[in-house]
């Protein structure tokens, strides 16, 4: 695929992905005031650098770039077009990250490696996948297509097509019977994989305090006996 192909996918995902680029002066926000966008742009540059071998400079460019925009992208990893980040703060993405299509990251989502592993040590995402903020993806594993991880998870298992994780350590809430077939982007308003168990928490203690009152009842004395 041509890189000017790539470029535009990223700056057209702006617009499609962010409404608060849906205004008259969009294009120069987004060209100046998107530091998603700069960092994905130079990246581009920088990971041609390092296919050709090229030492040094790579890393020196993707540094530079993440004292600017807050956002560190290994040039080694390899991010397919339409690729989005919100805001971008704290995002970190390993050497060997691989990055499907029109995936959207947003702030503080790491996608690194676990410190055990050596060669493919970081995760593979597939297409359209949203990764809310302050997620971590961590070790050689693969989210398929279509996936949806809640913001604050820890993913180290990998997760099938079409599926949604939240939690720590994330777990997997299937959607029953729908696919995904359009980005999700309300991330903070997903499934609580924990809800039934909260709910039986509280019956459980409602159990305990009836029993409590029910043995202070067999200790108490009897008043309306007299005396012996």
């Amino acid at each position: 695929m041509n890189p000017f192909t790539f470029i535009y996918r990223d700056f057209k995902a702006c617009f499609d992905r962010d409404p608060a680029a849906r205004t008259p002066l969009g294009i120069l926000e987004v060209l100046f005031l998107y530091p998603g966008f700069h960092a994905i742009l130079v990246h581009r540059f920088t990971h041609f650098l390092y296919k050709l071998r090229i030492p040094f400079i790579p890393r020196l460019l993707s540094q530079v770039m993440r004292l600017i925009t807050g956002v560190e992208i290994h040039p080694g990893a390899a991010i397919g077009p339409g690729f989005f980040i919100d805001h971008g703060m704290g995002v970190v993405i390993g050497e060997t990250t691989v990055i499907g299509e029109n995936v959207t990251l947003y702030q503080d989502v790491t996608l690194g490696g676990t410190g055990k592993e050596r060669g493919k040590r970081h995760p593979t995402i597939g297409d359209n996948v949203v990764i809310g903020a302050g997620a971590k993806v961590l070790g050689n594993i693969r989210l398929g297509n279509h996936v949806k991880v809640g913001a604050g998870s820890v993913v180290i298992h990998s997760v099938p097509d079409h599926c949604t994780v939240v939690g720590v350590p994330a777990e997997i809430v299937r959607k029953e019977g729908r696919a995904v077939s359009d980005i999700e982007l309300d991330h903070g308003n997903l499934p609580d994989p924990v809800k039934a168990l909260k709910n039986r928490i509280r019956l459980l203690e409602k159990e305990i305090e009836a029993l409590e009152k029910q043995v202070r009842s067999y200790h108490e004395p009897d008043s309306k006996m007299p005396p012996s």
